[in-house]
């Protein structure tokens, strides 16, 4: 499909007279349709997008299907393809079916938005998950110079969500609403199918609707504004929170904690899980189920931050999604107290005698970052705890990394514990700050690659080394925070006076605040010594969880931030991956069609 095309049925006639107007003409008695449009009269547009990715700031349209519907009745269609004039990533076309070539010969996006707007003038738009649909159009809307049209919006899951309980369905997406609903289309993530589906999905909605008394356009937008029964009747929750910062705790009747949160106004934010605002379905079971919240003020909107972090750690609250899991954090390590030391990947840093790398926030990160530091460095790949006895009697291992110059065989004893030791130092050294070997070993590799054309090989090995980058960036900045004693650092605060934060090996000792006009030194002096003491771990962050060093980071660049005392050396490795960071923007920066790598981003240079 490379235009858009549309087919629209004519619309039949109500056959109602209409009223008599003039000055003979005689009032009647309203009816109760006239507090409201009934839905029967309201025009819909359900429409879908597929897309290059999840946000309109770095994605693009690659499809848009639109259905007209008007009491159970389908007026018309819209249905193209779209040149988002951006490569489609792989997964995406995994995803929907939408290849490059697809869209080669299809109309841009200047193109389709006129005849889309026109379509759907007059008219209410309806999409499932609408606030990602909508998005990407008004966002089309502004980048071609076309006022967005006030359309009034319906959400299709939203109001599953509120008319559906979890044992009819166990949650809102399209395909169980469809499968729930017997729609007579199957999504497939294809636009005119997916819009096809959401009409069954709406008219099924619109019929449970009717038991709640919803019979026109003005009361099922009210209804879609209005909290749950649950969420009404738990208000009184938000009774007596504090206006400060801080954290709070959802408990249920046996004190377990169900959710933890933070805010910089306790009372404004536990208030609003119970109004029409707090749509997300698992946040207002959590609602339904919470028996009562505890707040904790905290002096500082960094104290509450970090508090948040921690609680979530201890307690794992069921609903909450991320920062549950600490102990899972992955870690590149060199195992410096064996003989033949290898690379391998834990999940904690217990050694230490051992260097580590990272954190990384993934399995396959950390196997790329692995891969790039054997590019550089030839050390043994195997997992056996190799030791000069076992070669000795013949007993150890042996691969074929050897044969092809991969490794130096010391598991068959072509390489000596003197030899070997040298790439060990090598890589200790690249682990804690000089990453030139590892970016030229997999420079020399790139350009190989792309002079023989083989550039999806070439982007991979960017990749990987990428993964590197990033994952030594990172830890290198944690760890040098880490590695002082004691940092005590002052930011002004919103109201006047002054944020205090006392740090300690990365971890936040204390917090507190200078009163506008007052002497610092006083304050300083009784949050140091009321301080925290911090003994370091193991590992880059010994002292704390690599989210709260990181947490603590932002704070401190912050704009505003002074730095009031310091023990210990703050700095970044010369040789460092953080000056590398000019060179991934570049690196991933959309192409030209007539550039290199084409579909995977720049070249190195």
């Amino acid at each position: 499909m490379s235009a858009f095309w549309t087919t629209v049925r004519p619309m039949t006639s109500t056959g109602a007279a209409e009223p008599p107007t003039g000055p003979g003409a005689r009032g009647v008695q309203g009816t109760l349709d006239d507090l409201g449009t009934p839905l029967v009269d309201v025009t819909f547009v359900v429409v879908d997008l597929e897309t290059t990715g999840g946000s309109p700031a770095d994605s693009a349209i690659t499809e848009v299907g639109a259905v007209k519907v008007r009491g159970g009745e389908r007026l018309g269609e819209f249905a193209t393809l779209v040149d988002p004039g951006v490569p489609i990533p792989p997964f995406i076309t995994a995803l929907t079916g939408i290849t490059q070539q697809m869209v080669t010969n299809a109309p841009p996006m200047s193109a389709v938005l006129p005849a889309f707007l026109e379509f759907a003038r007059g008219c209410v738009l309806v999409a499932h998950n609408a606030p990602f649909d909508i998005g990407f159009l008004r966002a089309a809307c502004t980048a071609h110079d076309h006022p967005w049209p006030a359309f009034p919006v319906v959400d299709t899951a939203d109001l599953a969500r509120r008319v559906l309980t979890r044992e009819e369905v166990p949650n809102c997406k399209l395909a169980t609403l469809a499968r729930y609903f017997r729609t007579g289309t199957e999504p497939c993530h294809r636009a005119l199918a997916d819009a096809r589906a959401t009409v069954d999905v709406l008219h099924g909605l619109i019929e449970r609707l009717g038991s709640y008394g919803v019979h026109s356009l003005e009361e099922l937008r009210a209804f879609a504004k209005t909290p749950t029964p649950e969420q009404r009747r738990k208000r009184h929750l938000a009774d007596g929170m504090p206006s400060a910062p801080g954290v709070y705790l959802f408990e249920d009747a046996r004190g377990e904690v169900l959710y933890v949160g933070k805010s910089n106004d306790l009372r404004a934010r536990v208030r609003s899980y119970f109004t029409a605002s707090e749509t997300r379905r698992r946040i207002r079971e959590m609602v339904g189920l919470a028996e009562r919240v505890r707040p904790i003020v905290c002096a500082t909107a960094l104290e509450a931050e970090v508090r948040e972090l921690r609680l979530i750690a201890e307690h794992k609250p069921r609903y909450n999604r991320r920062s549950k899991f600490p102990e899972r954090t992955l870690w590149l390590k060199l195992t410096v107290g064996e003989t033949f030391p290898r690379l391998s990947i834990v999940r904690d840093c217990r050694d230490e005698q051992a260097v580590y790398l990272g954190p990384f926030g993934s399995l396959r990160q950390a196997e790329e970052a692995r891969a790039a530091l054997h590019e550089a460095v030839p050390l043994r790949q195997c997992t056996q705890r190799l030791t000069p006895r076992l070669i000795a009697h013949g007993r150890a291992r042996t691969c074929a990394l050897g044969q092809i110059g991969r490794c130096g065989a010391p598991c068959e004893g072509r390489q000596s514990a003197d030899v070997y030791l040298r790439h060990v130092e090598t890589a200790r050294s690249i682990m804690e700050g000089d990453v030139r070997p590892v970016v030229a070993a997999a420079r020399v590799r790139i350009d190989r690659l792309a002079v023989q054309l083989r550039y999806e090989e070439a982007a991979a090995q960017r990749d990987r080394l990428a993964a590197f980058v990033r994952a030594a960036a990172r830890g290198q900045r944690l760890a040098a925070l880490a590695r002082c004693p004691q940092l005590v650092a002052a930011r002004p605060a919103f109201g006047g006076g002054w944020e205090l934060a006392v740090v300690r090996h990365g971890r936040l000792a204390a917090a507190g605040t200078v009163p506008q006009g007052a002497s610092p030194w006083p304050h300083v002096e009784a949050a140091v010594a009321t301080a925290e003491t911090v003994i370091p771990g193991p590992g880059p962050v010994g002292g704390a969880i690599p989210e709260e060093v990181e947490c603590v980071l932002r704070w401190l660049e912050g704009p505003g931030t002074r730095l009031v005392e310091l023990e210990g050396t703050w700095s970044s490795p010369v040789h460092g991956a953080e000056g590398l960071r000019a060179w991934l923007e570049r690196a991933y920066a959309p192409l030209e069609p007539e550039d290199g790598f084409r579909r995977g981003g720049r070249p190195l240079r």
